[in-house]
């Protein structure tokens, strides 16, 4: 499967003043993300897709619309090679969102304001919402700022409308929730 980002923001956003690590943890969310979605379109099992990405046969590239400069013709497609995930990190997100789907859900749906009812929901910012949301629950030493940042930046690689403030806003809540100390406060 080929994901089609609407710029090549994604791939810049990856590398720029980015060490090593930080290219190779963003490359293991964008992926992760990708794995998700293909779960929840039923295009295979959790192993089958996480073999599937880090033997390279899926999710080492995408498409990317490269604007004409003058601005006359339509843009181009591109294929833009993505740098290699940290697979460590993609396999804990990609299992553990898979394992913890239900509550995944149940913390966004509770979280969802009502201008955004589950429903309208499409299944990639579903899997956004997931990977994001795993990772602020679950991965305690991912700073939470670090964790929102990298998911809006995922989103605003496929959007650019709405869907961005809501990844932000979502995760945003859920962090303030789960890690209040992260921000300055106290649980309460």
């Amino acid at each position: 499967m080929t994901f089609k980002i609407k710029s090549e923001r994604m791939g810049m956003a990856q590398t720029q003043g980015k060490g090593e690590r930080q290219v190779r943890s963003a490359a293991a969310r964008l992926a992760a993300v990708q794995a998700l979605y293909s779960l929840d379109v039923g295009e295979g099992s959790v192993e089958e897709l996480v073999r599937a990405f880090m033997n390279g046969a899926v999710g080492g590239y995408t498409m990317v619309d490269v604007p004409d400069p003058a601005g006359i013709f339509d843009p181009t497609e591109t294929r833009t090679e993505l740098e290699p995930p940290d697979g460590e990190l993609f396999c804990q997100l990609v299992r553990g969102a898979a394992a913890e789907r239900a509550r995944l859900d149940e913390v966004i749906q509770a979280t969802l304001s009502s201008d955004w009812p589950w429903e309208r929901l499409e299944a990639l910012v579903r899997a956004i919402l997931r990977a994001g949301v795993y990772e602020l629950l679950e991965r305690p030493r991912t700073p939470p700022k670090v964790a929102i940042k990298e998911y809006v930046d995922i989103a605003l690689a496929f959007y650019s409308g709405p869907e961005t403030k809501l990844v932000n806003a979502l995760l945003d809540r859920v962090a303030r929730s789960a890690r209040p100390e992260a921000f300055g406060t106290k649980a309460g």
